[in-house]
């Protein structure tokens, strides 16, 4: 089942000796991690073991938002909205980025004031986000069917093009002088005196002082070969894009049994608003505890299966030798098959809400797999155990919106200069010093 079209970026045929800093992974997590650290005017070599964007960054639903975020990602995504604003002229490319509003639609009283308790997070961000009565979301949108209580409007969130941004990002971090390396696996990390030294590449060697690690949902792979316990889980989401139409929402909506963004190109991305797909796999016993209090909160969501994704992650090496080939190299692109259903669902009950939908032609399905971790926060952070190494990874299915800031906040860190936003929340030592693991959002 082919993925998404994603703008091709073409690799650098030479493989540089030495940098200062290896980032791992080529979606826009580790792209805007490269772009931050080449303008600060380090070396900088983007490892990716496929194609730059082929996974998650270019499968999500495309949403740049800071409604119903995780009150811990708040203030990194106020930095990001401020980031996306600009970047497009910033990297002279086109991300597709539009100030569009997202509306979080209320089906009922309790829904309504527990959107309204949220949006107190926004106060002092002087940021457009208000409640909308049933009157006035129906005044917005006068051909909708839509029953709801009422709705959270916040016209500051916006949309880009996922199959254009990380490419995007990427050519503009190597106009910056950074070396793009693609089909470039990276097996290992190297040290030297207990702080990293390098790392070693399907292609060879790169001498290096740090190392990001930006590998999405093959993060904790990795991090496990060097005894590093990341607890992390993989959540299919599956999508469809319609053909151009006429007469559709221009905010994107989340609904319960929905969610839709506008497309660049006039057509629509619809998914399912909540129900995701969760393969049973060995690490599913192994994080188990760790994700115990997700579940007992999220399971109405979750849709679990048990199917040859268990065996293909079996079969995973979990060691393997710096000169053999690593798992990375015998699976470039994470394609799960998207659930037919699920999609299909979605578009029936958007064409309830929304009748213009009726006339939607299906141009493509796909389905992405989301890095989750227990509390749907991300890690960015240095990793105090190995000198040099740094993670940004886990961003649970908002990663896209927030990935510019991420960036930023994970260079910041990488130079020890003052960070963009106070990193606490995302530290790696979290997951073993103790601290209670909160679920604060569902979304």
């Amino acid at each position: 089942m082919p993925g998404p079209y994603v703008v091709p970026v073409h690799g650098d045929a030479e493989l540089p000796k030495e940098v200062d800093v290896v980032v791992i992974g080529g979606g826009i997590i580790g792209t805007s991690t490269a772009l931050e650290l080449a303008e600060a005017g380090l070396r900088v070599a983007l490892c990716e073991k496929g194609g730059i964007g082929q996974e998650q960054s270019s499968r999500n639903w495309g949403w740049v938002r800071i409604s119903r975020r995780d009150p811990r990602e708040v203030p990194l995504m106020a930095e990001a909205l401020r980031i996306w604003s600009n970047l497009d002229k910033r990297i002279e490319g086109d991300t597709g980025y539009k100030r569009a509003g997202i509306i979080f639609t209320c089906a009922n009283a309790k829904e309504y004031a527990d959107h309204a308790r949220w949006n107190r997070n926004l106060e002092g961000y002087q940021l457009d986000s208000r409640m909308l009565s049933k009157a006035e979301f129906n005044a917005m949108f006068p051909g909708s069917n839509l029953p709801l209580e009422g709705a959270l409007y916040t016209s500051n969130d916006g949309r880009a093009e996922p199959q254009k941004a990380a490419p995007a990002i990427a050519e503009a971090a190597r106009r910056k002088g950074a070396s793009i390396l693609t089909e470039c696996a990276v097996r290992g990390i190297e040290t030297s005196g207990g702080k990293v030294s390098g790392v070693i590449t399907e292609r060879g060697a790169i001498a290096c002082t740090s190392v990001v690690l930006a590998g999405g949902a093959w993060s904790s792979l990795f991090a496990g070969m060097f005894g590093l316990r990341l607890p992390q889980l993989k959540v299919m989401n599956s999508v469809l894009r319609t053909k151009p139409l006429e007469g559709g929402p221009e905010q994107a909506i989340w609904s319960n049994g929905f969610a839709l963004r506008k497309r660049q190109d006039g057509g629509y991305t619809i998914a399912s608003g909540h129900e995701n797909v969760v393969d049973i796999v060995p690490k599913s016993f192994q994080f188990a505890l760790d994700f115990l209090p997700a579940l007992s909160k999220e399971w109405r969501s979750l849709k679990f299966r048990l199917g040859g994704r268990f065996y293909d992650e079996a079969r995973l090496s979990t060691r393997w030798r710096m000169d053999e080939p690593s798992p990375f190299e015998y699976c470039r692109v994470l394609d799960p098959v998207p659930s037919k259903k699920l999609s299909d669902l979605a578009l029936a009950n958007l064409t309830k809400a929304f009748p213009v939908f009726a006339q939607a032609q299906i141009a493509q399905r796909w389905a992405g797999y989301i890095d989750v971790t227990p509390d749907a926060v991300p890690v960015i952070s240095a990793i105090d155990a190995i000198p040099g190494f740094h993670m940004a990874t886990g961003f649970s299915g908002h990663g896209f919106g927030i990935g510019p800031a991420a960036g930023r906040l994970m260079a910041d860190i990488v130079l020890g200069r003052a960070p963009i936003v106070d990193a606490h929340n995302f530290r790696f030592s979290r997951f073993s010093d103790g601290s209670k693991i909160e679920i604060i959002s569902g979304f």
